[in-house]
């Protein structure tokens, strides 16, 4: 059972997460968020995820997350993927690697709309790629698969986008 003072606490975290994401996303991050852009649209839009919105590219996913959805986004942002080993993300945007990085980015994405009042209530989450991803709450403190979620509820026309500091790698 979750207490009002933790979901009240929750819910100030959420706030300040995404009063702090909105004043670096910069004009174009700000006006993607204004115009319900769809999930690419705002993930383009802040240059934090460039590196996610090329690999959804090279990907071949990009028409896929600009459906109707709704879909949930744990995104990775541009300082996640520099935790990888030197040369993984170069060698995952390569076409032979396509596939691995379709497993990888699709094990970011929840189907339907999962808000951060719902993810409290989780402990674990099936993605599109098929398998679950763990989520764990402790105090005031919520994780993906492992990754730190540091910014929530950043909607887009089709779903929701949750920041994380991690990129997920599936089993």
């Amino acid at each position: 059972m979750v207490h009002l003072s933790t979901v009240r606490m929750f819910a100030t975290a959420i706030l300040l997460s995404f009063l702090t994401l909105s004043a670096h996303a910069g004009h174009h991050g700000s006006k993607a968020m204004k115009d319900s852009a769809d999930i690419v649209g705002v993930a383009a839009g802040n240059e934090s995820f460039s590196t996610l919105v090329a690999a959804v590219k090279a990907a071949g996913l990009v028409e896929t997350l600009q459906g109707e959805g709704p879909f949930t986004v744990f995104a990775p942002t541009n300082e996640a993927f520099s935790k990888l080993p030197e040369g993984t993300v170069e060698n995952l945007l390569k076409p032979e690697n396509r596939q691995q990085l379709v497993d990888i980015l699709t094990y970011h994405v929840v189907p339907g709309k999962v808000t951060a009042a719902d993810v409290i209530k989780l402990n674990k989450a099936t993605t599109i790629q098929g398998e679950d991803v763990a989520i764990l709450i402790e105090g005031n403190s919520v994780s993906v698969g492992g990754a730190a979620v540091t910014s929530t509820d950043i909607e887009a026309s089709n779903g929701v986008i949750h920041v994380i500091d991690t990129v997920l790698i599936p089993q």
